[in-house]
């Protein structure tokens, strides 16, 4: 990918993760680009096709996460740094679940999951220390995933917010198993 293309992918991609996909129009992101209109059609031809460069970004902006995860030996503090230093790919993230109704944000957020899922479970189960099924594990960090991105926004999303999001997170689920 040459640098201008993906100079336009990066500005945009922190576009919709703080503002959403409906905010997104070409005339907008050429000024935040600070380039033509035409350079946009050249190199993307329309929308669409741009908004799969930007899943196409995302998935592997996920992959990299997914590498350091598996690097991780805590929630805090290694989690809660590598997630901080990936804000923007949760933003997006929240942003292709605000709009699951589209079939293919529905499906980059499957292909996204699958990847994060087993190393943030990994370091999830050894915090925790409760024995559990995989079908058990996987239902509460399915709720556990839904809550955090109801409540993350770029305002919040921080390393002390991570901190205090995942310590109470971790005193509710040991007070609902008798911990």
């Amino acid at each position: 990918m040459s640098d201008t293309r993906l100079h336009w992918i990066k500005k945009g991609y922190e576009f919709v993760s703080i503002h959403g996909f409906e905010k997104l129009k070409i005339e907008k992101l050429a000024r935040i680009v600070e380039k033509p209109k035409s350079s946009f059609y050249y190199l993307f031809v329309d929308l669409e096709n741009y908004t799969k460069q930007l899943l196409d970004f995302h998935f592997q902006q996920c992959c990299i996460v997914s590498q350091k995860e598996s690097f991780c030996e805590s929630i805090d503090p290694g989690l809660v740094e590598i997630l901080t230093e990936h804000k923007i790919d949760l933003l997006f993230n929240k942003q292709l679940r605000i709009n699951r109704h589209n079939s293919r944000f529905n499906e980059i957020i499957n292909k996204t999951d699958e990847v994060v899922i087993i190393p943030f479970l990994s370091i999830w189960k050894k915090d925790l220390g409760l024995v559990m099924s995989e079908s058990q594990w996987n239902g509460l960090f399915s709720l556990a995933l839904e809550n955090f991105y109801l409540q993350i926004h770029v305002e919040i999303l921080t390393e002390i917010w991570l901190r205090e999001y995942f310590s109470n997170l971790k005193s509710v689920i040991l007070n609902i198993a008798g911990k």
